[in-house]
């Protein structure tokens, strides 16, 4: 305890002796995933609304750059909070331990992963096992593992369209891209592909069925629009935001709706976290607020506002459980 209060004492000092400080750090800074982004914004605006503190910035930078940005080390110019699509690697916390930092993790509720096109284009119902096909870098055909020869959706399976695969969707710093691999690229995986390859099963393909559409999930819909044969690989809450533009798919039988999600059914599920940076509690004006109004019942409750743009809440036993951790600070690894 003792040690801690003294890292913690010293990280105050520096970051207060820091040139300017007052000036420059009256506002607290959240960078990372762009599928947080609407969640954490809205929580910003609420307090910059309420005149208790100065609106936070947050800044869409991917899940991967945001833990970067995070974990570079303690003091005015880093962030004070990150959010992210899943949660940190073993290897991010460690550069975050290597540089000062220790993160406070925030399970803030879940989201589904989906597939989802213009509601001017095709009805699917998807597997898993299809959407590998379609997306991975290689593929079993007669047994043997090829680079993926499949150009057409019905060359996947015939009772699929015979439209050209085109897939919108996050670049590899991207935690909605590490969940979806891990969730439905992973799983769904052919034997001789995972015999055969290295690095797993996670390779997407590279010429031009998967388009990398960067950390910008709006430009994703924009682009849906404009054709109505492609489609796009975001999180739940953007198709929820453009019902009246986007259609979501079935995977696996099961519909992506609030619902499902948040019992379980829906198979390409995964949770959300929001990371505080202990070592600026204190020494950045309302981070105490920040926090606890994110995980107060009027943010991230079952009928929270957060909810409505899309939040599938945690069940009642672990949104209290990961209230009383955030508001303890309890710091991983401490």
């Amino acid at each position: 305890m003792k040690k801690f209060l003294l890292t913690a004492s010293a990280a105050a000092l520096a970051l207060a002796a820091s040139a300017g400080y007052a000036a420059a750090r009256d506002q607290i800074q959240i960078v990372g995933s762009s599928t947080v982004f609407p969640f954490t914004t809205a929580v910003a605006e609420k307090l910059g609304q309420s005149g208790k503190i100065k609106t936070p910035v947050v800044e869409s930078t991917g899940t991967g750059g945001g833990m970067k940005l995070f974990c570079q080390g303690v003091g005015e110019n880093t962030a004070d909070f990150t959010n992210a699509s899943r949660a940190i690697k073993d290897s991010e916390l460690k550069t975050c331990k290597a540089n000062g930092v220790t993160p406070v993790e925030i399970k803030v509720g879940f989201d589904g992963i989906v597939l989802a096109n213009s509601k001017a284009g095709t009805v699917v119902d998807l597997t898993k096992e299809q959407i590998f096909k379609a997306l991975a870098k290689n593929v079993a055909v007669d047994g043997k593992v090829v680079a993926n020869p499949y150009k057409n959706w019905s060359d996947v399976d015939a009772s699929l369209p015979a439209t050209k695969i085109e897939v919108l969707g996050p670049p590899p710093t991207s935690g909605t891209r590490d969940a979806f691999v891990e969730l439905v690229m992973d799983a769904a995986c052919q034997e001789e592909v995972k015999a055969a390859n290295e690095k797993g099963c996670g390779e997407i393909r590279e010429d031009g069925a998967f388009v990398e559409a960067g950390e910008n999930d709006n430009l994703i819909v924009q682009k849906l629009e404009a054709n109505p044969n492609a489609f796009g690989v975001f999180g739940f809450s953007f198709l929820d935001q453009n019902a009246d533009k986007l259609q979501g798919h079935k995977v696996d039988g099961v519909e992506p709706t609030f619902e499902n999600i948040a019992s379980g059914d829906y198979g390409v599920s995964r949770s959300l976290f929001v990371y505080a940076k202990k070592e600026h509690v204190g020494v950045i004006p309302g981070m105490q607020e920040f926090i606890a109004e994110y995980t107060s019942e009027a943010a991230w409750g079952p009928d929270g506002y957060l909810a409505d743009k899309g939040l599938i809440p945690l069940p009642d036993a672990e949104r209290a459980k990961s209230a009383e951790n955030a508001k303890a600070l309890k710091g991983m690894g401490s």
